[in-house]
């Protein structure tokens, strides 16, 4: 446009034109703008700059002309040509041409129809966050060799960060597709129907129904896991190990990492099944498969017990049907692995006062009783013994000492308990007499921890061969409970006041945390979870330590639980950073 054309801010008017059309025209008034403009020489236009114009913005004969005349026949009111108007045109030349102009971004959305946050958060397939960056980013599948199997064909190389991330998650799934188990464990119970009188009814069985849904695969694992291991048995050897040297190999960890320390560690006395804890208030159970695909010791199932941090868990035997486990509670659980009903025991009745705090708990290996360390006391410590199945309190036994127990251990066949106080003393308690049979001081400074095992010992004594105490200096000392009864009479019991150990063990610098003998009496397992690496393994018929394992190489950390498998030849070991490392012992 020529700067003339320019006087309006860039927008020229443009004049009414008559058409060829055999339309009956009407006379309007004129336009005082119009005629002021046609009038003015400045505004005078030659036909290229019209033709121009019919392009560009379009003409009557275009839009079929369309007259004034027309949308008033159809209803629409014509621009009126009053002052008013003249007085808005006129005040367009003080404007600049970006304020004569606006985007059109669409009608303005309605407030109620505004996507909320509140939508998404329901929605729990949503994702919470998401990254622009996602769509922009593009990565190479033929590049790296790691990737090209999530390719869909050869000629594809790359994709959006967005598809990667789904064809990852669905390789994931090809690789670690849902166990049947847990599909029927975490589908979604069907919801009650509310009616007007069955509704209490109706939600009551419906909490009812949940225990049977979550044992149900359970339950049928063991069934299956029985048959497995009944048929197994028949052909495994029992191995006679060698001092000094043991052949042992590590196997396939536990793939889960707890988010705690793993406090307690239990083997199944039957089935091949790993039962672990810790701090985080959750058991799991884990079968002991290393050759299972695609993930070697798959978990089973998992139960999570809130604000009980868990100190002890075990099966209880000789079936190992039931769970028991506890914290630093007033009270403890039993969990019923057939029906999937967990029970709460409260207290110990008639034993309020002495019982605060039931996070030590030892199950007798006969099955029957349940013994739970007391609250310490100025003049001793106390033990209760419950009944296994009942949990009805039974007994109780106290030993005298200044700081009360330290440590307490089963007979193997379940009819007494061995008992060590924190100044040293040691006490044999029979559950027939409800009372002591021995007792005798050992020979370490501020015992820490006790265990029993080993074959042949006296039967006037639980059967078991050794007794071995840790202390707060490091030392582990080894008794020999063969020289405990009378060699010509074996049920008479003369125990020396102060008995010599059969062997003392220093290569502990830290207090004795764990002590661990194995099913079969071979193995000895003692360790410190306050220095790292601190563990050791004993053949305990000769007393004599491993030297070629640990090794430096060995993954153990700061070992906070250790547990031998029900056939002596397995060894699980927990450490603080809650990972559960495998070894197979075989010879």
């Amino acid at each position: 446009m020529s700067p003339k054309d320019n006087q309006m801010g860039g927008i020229t008017p443009k004049p009414l034109k008559e058409t060829s059309s055999a339309k009956a025209k009407i006379d309007f008034p004129p336009d005082p703008m119009e005629c002021d403009l046609e009038s003015s020489p400045s505004t005078l236009k030659d036909k290229e700059e019209e033709d121009l114009e019919r392009l560009v913005f379009g003409s009557e004969a275009l839009f079929g002309g369309t007259s004034k005349r027309e949308l008033c026949l159809k209803g629409e009111k014509p621009v009126e040509n009053d002052e008013d108007d003249v007085d808005q045109v006129e005040g367009l030349e003080l404007l600049d041409d970006a304020q004569l102009f606006f985007l059109d971004s669409g009608p303005a959305l309605d407030p109620k129809l505004k996507p909320s946050c509140t939508a998404d958060a329901e929605n729990n397939n949503a994702p919470p966050w998401e990254d622009s960056e996602d769509e922009r980013m593009v990565i190479s599948l033929a590049q790296h060799s790691r990737l090209r199997k999530l390719r869909f064909s050869e000629e594809e190389d790359t994709v959006t960060a967005m598809e990667y991330m789904i064809r990852l998650r669905r390789q994931h799934e090809i690789l670690n597709p849902t166990p049947p188990w847990a599909q029927a464990a975490f589908k979604p119970a069907k919801r009650p129907r509310r009616h007007s009188a069955a509704s209490d009814t109706s939600m009551t069985q419906s909490d009812d129904d949940d225990p049977e849904l979550s044992s149900q695969p359970l339950a049928k694992y063991l069934q299956q896991a029985g048959s497995f291991n009944k048929a197994s048995t028949t052909t495994v050897k029992q191995t006679k190990l060698r001092p000094e040297v043991l052949d042992i190999q590590q196997t396939r960890p536990i793939p889960l990492t707890q988010p705690s320390a793993v406090s307690s560690l239990s083997f199944h006395p039957e089935h091949p099944i790993l039962l672990s804890s810790g701090l985080a208030s959750t058991l799991y159970l884990h079968e002991i498969d290393p050759t299972a695909h695609p993930t070697p010791n798959p978990l089973i199932t998992s139960v999570h017990v809130r604000n009980t941090p868990l100190h002890t868990s075990q099966f209880l035997y000789p079936e190992g049907e039931k769970i028991v486990f506890s914290g630093r509670r007033r009270y403890f659980h039993i969990w019923d692995l057939q029906t999937g009903v967990i029970e709460k025991v409260t207290r110990v009745y008639g034993q309020k006062d002495e019982q605060k705090s039931m996070e030590e708990i030892r199950l007798s290996p006969c099955g029957r009783y349940m013994a739970l360390r007391g609250t310490s006391k100025k003049g001793g410590g106390i033990i209760n013994i419950l009944d296994a199945k009942t949990t009805q309190w039974i007994a109780s036994m106290r030993i005298e000492g200044a700081q009360g127990v330290a440590d307490f251990a089963w007979w193997r066949n379940g009819d007494g308990l061995t008992v060590v106080s924190k100044a040293g003393e040691v006490a044999e308690w029979a559950m027939e007499s409800r009372a002591y049979v021995a007792r005798w001081v050992d020979e370490g400074h501020a015992p820490t921890v006790l265990t029993l095992g080993g074959h042949g010992g006296p039967k006037s004594l639980g059967e078991d061969r050794w007794v071995v105490i840790g202390s707060q200096s490091g030392i582990i000392n080894i008794y020999d409970r063969c020289t405990f009864v009378s060699p010509k009479n074996p049920t008479d019991i003369i125990v020396p006041e102060y008995p010599k150990p059969k062997k003392s063990f220093d290569q502990l610098t830290r207090p004795v945390s764990h002590l661990c003998i194995s099913p079969d009496g071979q193995l000895l397992s003692f360790s410190s979870r306050w220095k790292k690496d601190a563990l050791r393994l004993v053949h305990l018929p000769s007393c004599t330590v491993y030297r070629n394992w640990p090794t430096d190489r060995t993954p153990l950390g700061r070992i906070t639980s250790v547990a031998f498998g029900a056939k002596s030849d397995l060894l699980a070991v927990g450490n603080e950073a809650g990972k559960i490392h495998m070894w197979e012992i075989r010879a």
